[in-house]
């Protein structure tokens, strides 16, 4: 399907071999789009603007369905990843979680809902010492799960693939990004982190630094711990350094789309305009949501974001076309 504008969406319904109706005939599979978009351009603050409406919320059809189960990547001597897998067409789509999240959380879930409606392949991981997979989260690196992410797409995703990010996903997807040009074909980041181990712990007073340094652990406060902190070895602050891409040119020249919530106070909202700015591709995308915090994953936030995963398929398969 061809888009008339990529800025305003009229109420079409998109059936099987490409037909275009505006009232589908009952019992047809088909996905409904039911938003619009106003562009402001990203260097002005607001890149985009989406507003979806109340009485239009998606539907993905359960006839689609294939169950998933847990499945083990054996990989010699690094740990076995723990991932679940539909198989389908392309893009397919690989979502990487953020830091000591899972793959079972509400955004990986509803993108793989979507994509089993569109029979669209998609993989979902645990990294290295979180949820399934083994290894030690202590002896667990930015580097290693960097590792991680690259194993995923060398050894388990067929064709071209649309990276999905979230906080610390999103900073290892943009490595990933550069690293494998050949396979990746766009990047969602949301409440992209990069670089933000780092620059939390540069943001803080000199004395707290060094008693960190002597301790070899920081008790990093987050209201998304259960006991209130993470504690995250030093090793892995300085080890982190060495993965930092806000400090130049990120060669990532592939469509992108940022989604942030303004409300963030873990990773501010003004990092993802610092990634637009960095990355080479022109098509870039910075979408803002007002009301929304670190973790956006309230119902409208997941429609925003299933939404953005729809638009860049349709984008990328009338460019195949």
């Amino acid at each position: 399907m061809k888009r008339q504008s990529s800025f305003k969406m009229e109420h079409l319904w998109d059936l099987p071999g490409g037909a275009v109706v505006k009232n589908p005939p009952a019992g047809v599979p088909c996905r409904r789009w039911g938003w619009m978009a106003v562009s402001f351009g990203f260097h002005c603050g607001l890149s985009t603007l989406l507003a979806p409406k109340a009485e239009q919320a998606p539907r993905w059809l359960p006839a689609c369905r294939q169950k998933t189960s847990v499945s083990f990547l054996s990989r010699p001597d690094l740990p076995n990843l723990a991932y679940k897998r539909l198989k389908g067409k392309s893009p397919g789509i690989i979502f990487i979680p953020g830091y000591i999240s899972s793959m079972n959380g509400t955004k990986a879930l509803a993108i793989e809902e979507f994509c089993k409606s569109l029979g669209h392949a998609y993989i979902r991981l645990d990294y290295s010492g979180v949820g399934n997979s083994d290894g030690n989260l202590e002896e667990c690196t930015v580097g290693k799960w960097s590792k991680d992410v690259l194993s995923i797409i060398d050894d388990l995703a067929e064709g071209p693939q649309i990276l999905v990010g979230s906080s610390l996903g999103g900073w290892l997807m943009l490595h990933a990004a550069i690293a494998r040009p050949q396979k990746v074909v766009a990047l969602i980041g949301i409440t992209t982190a990069a670089d933000g181990l780092v620059t939390q712990f540069n943001q803080l007073p000199v004395e707290a630094k060094k008693e960190i340094e002597m301790k070899g652990v920081w008790s990093m406060p987050s209201k998304y711990s259960e006991e209130g902190v993470y504690r995250i070895q030093y090793s892995v602050i300085k080890e982190a350094e060495r993965h930092c891409l806000l400090r130049g040119p990120i060669t990532v020249n592939y469509p992108i789309r940022l989604l942030h919530g303004r409300k963030d106070d873990t990773i501010p909202w003004h990092t993802s305009m610092q990634v637009a700015d960095r990355v080479v591709s022109t098509d870039v995308d910075v979408i803002l949501r007002k009301n929304s915090d670190h973790r956006v994953k309230e119902k409208a936030d997941i429609q925003l974001l299933v939404y953005t995963v729809d638009d860049l398929i349709d984008k990328l398969s009338t460019v195949v076309k």
